[in-house]
């Protein structure tokens, strides 16, 4: 059974969506709906939890405010009510039949913060893509005990599994960078 690192790749790109999703969710200061989109309401007395996504359309209204217009009207106050539980910061405001939620500025030790949080984000997925490579490492290891391929298959299939490597952490890298720079610009 020959070794193949077609599935390598696969794994790593749900790392690197797993990462846009966390990082997604971090406040630049600037009104993007993935801040709230996760958030979970008590709707319907209660009976059921749901996340904002799930409750209404969510749109960026200007830099500073977030929009949400619910699908159903009578659940208005909860939405409002759950953002508030939630505890990130944000005050929404009913004005009509749209729940306005203004995104406050950060302050500087607020984007430290971020910025701490971020880099623990980087470093997490970065840790699951070098548990990819070890698996792969390992697979590749046994394989070549079981002499099933010659040290030269052996070496080509490390050197090339250590590149995909260093591309997706440079990706990660990259993401970060370009992060960073939105938390720290004001």
């Amino acid at each position: 059974m020959p070794i193949d690192l077609d599935n390598v790749r696969p794994k790593m790109e749900k790392a690197l969506e797993f990462l846009r999703g966390e990082i997604s969710s971090i406040r630049t200061g600037r009104a993007t709906p993935a801040l709230i989109e996760n958030i979970i309401c008590s709707v319907y007395g209660g009976t059921q939890k749901l996340k904002v996504i799930e409750l209404g359309t969510l749109s960026s209204f200007d830099p500073q405010t977030i929009a949400i217009q619910p699908f159903d009207l009578s659940i208005i106050s909860e939405i409002k009510k759950g953002i508030e539980m939630a505890n990130v910061g944000l005050n929404p405001i009913i004005d009509g039949q749209i729940i306005r939620v203004a995104v406050p500025a950060l302050s500087t030790e607020r984007r430290q913060e971020y910025v701490k949080l971020l880099k623990k984000h980087l470093e997490n997925v970065r840790v699951m893509i070098r548990q990819v490579r070890h698996e792969k490492m390992a697979e590749i290891k046994t394989a070549f005990e079981t002499k099933e391929i010659g040290e030269d298959e052996r070496f080509n299939l490390e050197k090339e599994l250590q590149k995909i490597t260093d591309e997706f952490i440079e990706k990660i890298d990259q993401m970060g960078e370009k992060k960073e720079a939105e938390l720290l610009s004001v």
